[in-house]
């Protein structure tokens, strides 16, 4: 596993990136059992309908640049795909839109994933501060974490009991308990992700950030729908 990390990351920082591509992002937390959802890049329109075969509608498509990070302000995300025929219309409308803002980008292809269901959202996040070394980041997503900043943090390694004081201290937990109709999140598959982002903060000193922004909580597991991960500037 940790050979196959070293890899990936050798590949971006040949490439001159400190930004892992979206795949890439996700199959470092595949390689850390962090869940996340079920996706293939697709580099021509006939991939992206096979893709889709394999993995079931409904889907969302990505674009994936190195020159993008903000994916929807070029209008290279379209959810909610159900049928061949959308993905279709959907690759090339995102390939157009992509060339009328970005036209500089060097476009890889297209991210295929699987849309999952909308559920309880939270953020869990690392960044690697210059004093204490890799911090993580629990919050409720949306406007929670934009606005209200309601977010709770410890410094890495943390243990199963800091994961779940971490979740239980931020002001919207009865969110998370099931207030008020909802489902209540699974806090075991959160206290999970929590412990292994912690791990991959500490083992992996090449990486500088990990956003994992949103995560579908469920009554019974959880799975990041966007990942993000930054390298150090600096090779380690």
């Amino acid at each position: 596993m940790v050979d196959r990390v070293s890899e990936i990351i050798d590949v971006a920082r040949f490439a001159g990136r400190i930004v892992l591509l979206e795949p890439e992002a996700n199959l470092v937390c595949k390689l850390y059992g962090i869940p996340v959802a079920p996706c293939k890049l697709a580099e021509t329109v006939e991939d992206a309908v096979h893709h889709a075969k394999a993995l079931g509608y409904p889907l969302v498509l990505k674009v994936v640049s190195p020159e993008i990070l903000h994916k929807s302000d070029v209008g290279g995300v379209i959810v909610d795909l159900k049928t061949p025929r959308a993905v279709q219309n959907a690759y090339h409308t995102i390939l157009e839109s992509v060339q009328q803002y970005r036209p500089d980008a060097k476009v890889l292809g297209l991210l295929v994933q699987k849309m999952e269901a909308s559920s309880t959202e939270v953020v869990i996040g690392m960044t690697r501060d210059p004093n204490f070394g890799p911090t993580l980041m629990f919050g409720l997503g949306g406007i929670f974490v934009e606005v209200l900043k309601d977010v709770s943090f410890r410094i890495a390694p943390i243990t199963e009991r800091d994961a779940r004081e971490m979740i239980r201290e931020i002001k919207g937990f009865k969110l998370l308990e099931g207030f008020r109709g909802r489902e209540p999140a699974d806090i075991e598959a959160l206290v999970d992700i929590l412990l292994k982002v912690s791990r991959l903060g500490v083992e992996r000193e090449a990486i500088d950030q990990v956003d994992l922004n949103p995560i579908f909580a469920y009554s019974s597991g959880a799975i990041a729908v966007d990942t993000r991960i930054l390298l150090t500037e600096r090779s380690t």
